[in-house]
């Protein structure tokens, strides 16, 4: 079992598609072994301008990896559920859109959104970001 029900959510892990707060991509949170993962399922703009072609990964820091579509890139990894904080926690989310790849936590607001908070080192430095669910 991933994670108790809490008494504010009736629901006991995020799964399911979610908007980030750009409005630029919808990310799909699924399980993974007994972790949860995410991974892009839409972009506001999937098609290369220049080329016509799916955006790539060009911003990657490997780069054997830049040549990959970012159409169902794996975004969100290892996020495992720590009932004291209760939230999901100890995964790394990647930032396509700098190349960067950071710690992170998620936890569940509500229903409809989601806190994703992304840090370097500790997890009090760092920028939250609010993602609502797709419907």
């Amino acid at each position: 079992m991933l994670a108790p029900t809490s008494p504010q959510v009736s629901s006991p892990v995020p799964f399911g598609v979610w908007a980030d707060d750009t409005g630029e991509a919808h990310i799909e949170i699924y399980r993974c072994g007994e972790r949860l993962c995410g991974r892009v399922v839409w972009l506001r703009e999937p098609q290369d301008a220049t080329t016509g072609r799916p955006r790539l990964d060009r911003r990657n820091p490997d780069p054997d990896k830049r040549a990959q579509p970012l159409q169902n890139l794996v975004v969100l990894q290892d996020l495992r559920y720590n009932p004291d904080a209760e939230r999901w926690e100890d995964g790394q989310i990647y930032d396509f859109g700098s190349g960067h790849t950071y710690s992170c936590y998620v936890s569940l607001r509500t229903q409809d959104r989601l806190e994703v908070k992304g840090y370097i080192g500790f997890s009090l430095i760092g920028r939250s970001h609010y993602w609502s669910r797709v419907r």
